[in-house]
């Protein structure tokens, strides 16, 4: 089992993504083209949306790629296996879950077994509970934002099984 990143690791990894936009969109496309199996399930099982959310749910999704990545260690690819071990966790979760409505986020941090929950954390807060918006940046309907949460820990779970986390990993810069 992988070591949790820890919480101020990922928000501070979390906003340097957003904070360099431009360095990071290029970080993302690469990151992405890395695991385009990940990538290709997950545009596949988004639902269709309309206005930004769809961008909102990539970017998120390119966002958890980089803070497995920048963690150190070996991430590799994503294949059918860890897709399915993933969808198969979450599956077992997501009708308790839902709807997608006030409640949702306590409902998900319920959950014990969810790998790497700092993460998972900073994907619900991004969705849910972020009160302060920078202009032109997405407000995604909450039923949506469950629907687009479900995906990214469906994503996280199948990154963390394809992770090897560095022996000692030293996630203070």
């Amino acid at each position: 089992m992988n070591p949790h990143i820890p919480r101020d690791t990922v928000h501070r990894w979390s906003e340097d993504c957003a904070n360099d936009a431009n360095v990071f969109a290029g970080q993302a496309r690469r990151l992405l083209e890395g695991q385009s199996r990940l990538a290709r399930f997950f545009k596949a099982n988004v639902p269709s949306m309309e206005g930004q959310a769809g961008d909102v749910s990539l970017y998120l999704l390119a966002v958890i790629v980089r803070l497995f990545d920048r963690a150190g260690g070996r991430v590799n690819k994503v294949g059918a296996a860890e897709i399915e071990a993933a969808t198969r966790k979450i599956g077992q979760h997501a009708k308790g879950l839902l709807p997608g409505d006030e409640g949702f986020p306590a409902r998900v941090r319920e959950v014990a077994d969810r790998a790497q929950p700092h993460i998972l954390d900073e994907a619900l807060h991004a969705l849910f509970e972020r009160e302060e918006r920078k202009e032109n940046e997405a407000q995604v309907d909450p039923a949506q934002a469950a629907l687009i949460f479900l995906m990214l820990w469906a994503a996280t779970e199948a990154l963390d099984l394809a992770w090897r986390a560095p022996p000692a990993p030293e996630w203070v810069e």
